[in-house]
């Protein structure tokens, strides 16, 4: 655990072990809607909401960030722990992550040491063809207590255009998508390895390029890892290029006298 942790300094690190999890409030139920399982799975663990009200330093832990050993990150902002109330998922069937199943994709990778599901999952927004996404990840080894509004506000969109409806609605959408893999600055995912400033630079100058190699990884690069988007439309594509031009040095200059 990390970040603003009550009774510590900020930015502190506290280890919390296993068994001590299991001692806090519990909350159990089965799940039929988590795609990280096969068919009806029994859960056991402690909500997001809980550890931050028992560990965070409120006010200034308003979010919770869910960090994986692979460098990805899921960000639950007050809006998604009250709409779907994640959990830390410490047992799985009655088993200790050891006992849990591999990955649902290539049935290889260990879930452990810990994951996060929704009870039931129901989408409670949508941004143009951008609905609201479970936040699911495992391989979770770390758990930080952030403020929502600087975790965000790394990008925040800029420049003259910032206020236009396109670009805040590729901001929405990218809050939620592009910020698990992708960093700016310390905040955000790193598994992609490509930080904020450069999709702003491919938006650009290639925006057309950009749109499609977020709908269609695949089709622009035969070895990216990155998931495809086939439910963006053209709209929506056309609203991520927007708010990453906000990040390149060409549209920063049009702002300047």
């Amino acid at each position: 655990m990390s970040g603003a942790l009550a009774g510590l300094p900020p930015e502190s690190i506290r280890y919390i072990t296993h068994d001590e999890l299991l001692a806090m409030p519990q909350t159990e139920f089965t799940v039929t809607d988590d795609m990280n399982f096969t068919g009806a799975t029994k859960i056991r663990g402690v909500k997001l909401e809980d550890l931050a009200r028992t560990l965070g330093a409120s006010p200034t832990s308003d979010m919770v960030v869910a960090i994986c050993d692979d460098g990805y990150r899921a960000n639950y902002p007050q809006a998604y722990l009250a709409a779907h109330h994640p959990v830390l998922v410490l047992e799985v069937n009655g088993q200790p992550p050891a006992g849990w199943p591999k990955d649902s994709v290539e049935h290889k990778y260990d879930m452990g040491p810990y994951m996060i599901s929704n009870p039931k999952f129901t989408p409670s927004f949508q941004v143009l063809s951008h609905t609201d996404e479970a936040q699911i990840p495992w391989g979770v080894v770390r758990i930080e207590f952030r403020d929502e509004k600087i975790v965000f506000g790394a990008i925040t969109p800029r420049g003259p255009h910032a206020r236009d409806q396109e670009v805040q609605d590729g901001f929405r959408i990218a809050q939620q998508n592009c910020y698990r893999c992708h960093n700016s600055g310390r905040e955000g995912g790193e598994k992609s390895g490509l930080p904020w400033d450069v999709l702003g630079a491919f938006a650009a100058k290639s925006p057309g390029d950009f749109a499609a190699y977020v709908h269609a990884p695949l089709s622009k690069n035969k070895k990216a890892q990155m998931p495809s988007n086939p439910q963006y439309d053209k709209g929506t594509l056309q609203a991520l290029a927007a708010y990453f031009r906000t990040f390149s040095d060409t549209e920063a200059k049009k702002g300047k006298p």
